[in-house]
């Protein structure tokens, strides 16, 4: 009888471990702690407030649905053999400020604009060696690219990285910092926890579309503008984004969320439990592996408050949540 009580007692924990908690709410306590007690890979916390909504969280999520649809040409690369075991693009270059930088969408769906205007801010000064240290507009992409979708409410990285080949993208620095030509006007806001920043509200309009750079930016907008001299889609192979980031450096991801991501505090995340809600684009900065398992290192935008520090891991080679089937970048013009 005893026997029968333990195996009852075994089968119960293994039933909590397998199945996912469907009707707790995403960002309860209880998510947190059911999370933790699986004891995975990475630890959840506190990130957004629970009386934050789901459908502002979702708002967030600035992928679009279709985005599976829309590929630039892959590029194949021939994979060196001395490619490191770890790699951070931050100490790699680290004469190019914008690689540490963690920026803030603010209330709107412009991940998809901001992963690209981050990674290509990176290679503008990677690939110039210095000499061209700047942070790309990601409200000049934002707001005039009619071809990336539809602004605050989604868009397709892809065609980002089109456009700054095509069009040219402007300098412009975060909210309120009167960096560049056309810095971003949506207010850094609170997503998370209470802190120094006031409460985030509903997801606003795309703002409207100006060519002139703000009052006291000496150079026009014409001039400001920047170019890619190419775009593309890097192959689902681990191997061969390693070696992007390797030479050419941060690119832009794509994957899907799900509701026990936007918990994450450190390690190394895999989705464990949790409804799926929407698409979101980051920017990869590197590689490595913790306690065994191995990890892409990647930097949100959603402000230094949210994750770890800003950033988070995810379980690299296995194609967690698609990150590694929808990889882009390109190369600047001389």
């Amino acid at each position: 009888m005893r026997i029968l009580v333990v195996l009852a007692m075994v089968l119960v924990a293994v039933s909590a471990r397998s199945q996912p908690f469907k009707h707790i709410h995403p960002l309860s306590e209880k998510m947190i702690e059911y999370i933790n007690f699986l004891n995975t890979t990475w630890k959840a916390g506190r990130n957004f407030d629970e009386g934050v909504s789901l459908k502002y969280i979702r708002g967030l999520l600035g992928v679009h649905k279709d985005n599976h649809k829309y590929r630039l040409p892959s590029i194949r690369h021939d994979v060196p053999k001395d490619l490191p075991n770890s790699f951070d693009a931050r100490q790699q270059w680290g004469h190019c400020p914008t690689i540490s930088e963690i920026r803030d969408q603010g209330s709107c769906g412009s991940c998809w604009a901001f992963g690209a205007a981050e990674a290509i801010s990176d290679r503008h000064c990677i690939h110039s060696n210095g000499k061209v240290n700047v942070e790309i507009s990601a409200e000049d992409l934002l707001s005039c690219c009619r071809s990336c979708g539809m602004g605050c409410n989604g868009g397709f990285p892809g065609s980002a990285w089109e456009y700054w080949v095509d069009k040219g993208l402007v300098t412009g620095g975060l909210y309120n910092s009167h960096a560049g030509c056309q810095p971003y006007t949506i207010a850094s806001c609170e997503h998370h926890t209470k802190g120094k920043l006031p409460p985030c509200g509903d997801i606003v309009d795309t703002p409207q579309c100006v060519n002139m750079c703000e009052k006291g930016y000496n150079t026009s907008y014409r001039s400001d503008k920047h170019f890619g001299k190419k775009s593309y889609s890097v192959n689902q192979n681990e191997d061969q984004i390693k070696t992007e980031l390797y030479r050419n450096g941060p690119v832009e991801a794509a994957f899907t969320v799900y509701s026990d991501f936007v918990t994450y505090k450190t390690g190394v995340y895999h989705h464990v439990t949790g409804e799926e809600m929407g698409g979101h684009a980051v920017r990869i900065l590197g590689w490595g592996t913790e306690n065994g398992t191995p990890y892409w290192l990647v930097a949100n935008s959603w402000n230094p408050d949210w994750g770890d520090k800003g950033y988070f891991k995810i379980r690299r080679g296995s194609n967690e949540c698609g990150i590694e089937s929808s990889i882009v970048a390109g190369i600047p013009k001389d």
